[in-house]
């Protein structure tokens, strides 16, 4: 079902300091850098700031697996208990991500590439 956890993306309010903060975290520049999200690209890791985290319900920062069929792991994990959070969207150039929620509250992000 997985190929592992790849993505963590934090919700950040001033997306300008988080992306000078982790440009030095991370010892790289963004691979993506756009006004709705900022990406990097570091030890085989994606690490994303979303400026609309909080507004989209984001506590903090939410690990993603992933998937090679999103829609099938995302069925799968609602049969097994979890909580639809944000049903399947495209992000851009067919990524596509959704997220559910467990009996904990724990958020559960899925990723699927193009």
């Amino acid at each position: 079902m997985t190929e592992g956890m790849k993505t963590i993306i934090y919700p950040v309010t001033d997306l300008d300091q988080a992306r000078a903060l982790f440009s030095v975290l991370l010892g790289v520049q963004p691979a993506t850098d756009e006004p709705y999200y900022v990406g990097f690209r570091a030890g085989g890791q994606e690490v994303g700031l979303d400026p609309n985290g909080h507004s989209k319900g984001m506590t903090g920062p939410v690990a993603y697996w992933h998937v090679d069929d999103i829609r099938d792991s995302v069925q799968t994990l609602l049969v097994a208990g979890a909580q639809s959070l944000q049903d399947v969207e495209d992000v851009g150039g067919g990524k596509l991500i959704a997220s559910v929620r467990d009996a904990d509250g724990n958020v559960i992000g899925l990723v699927q590439e193009a």
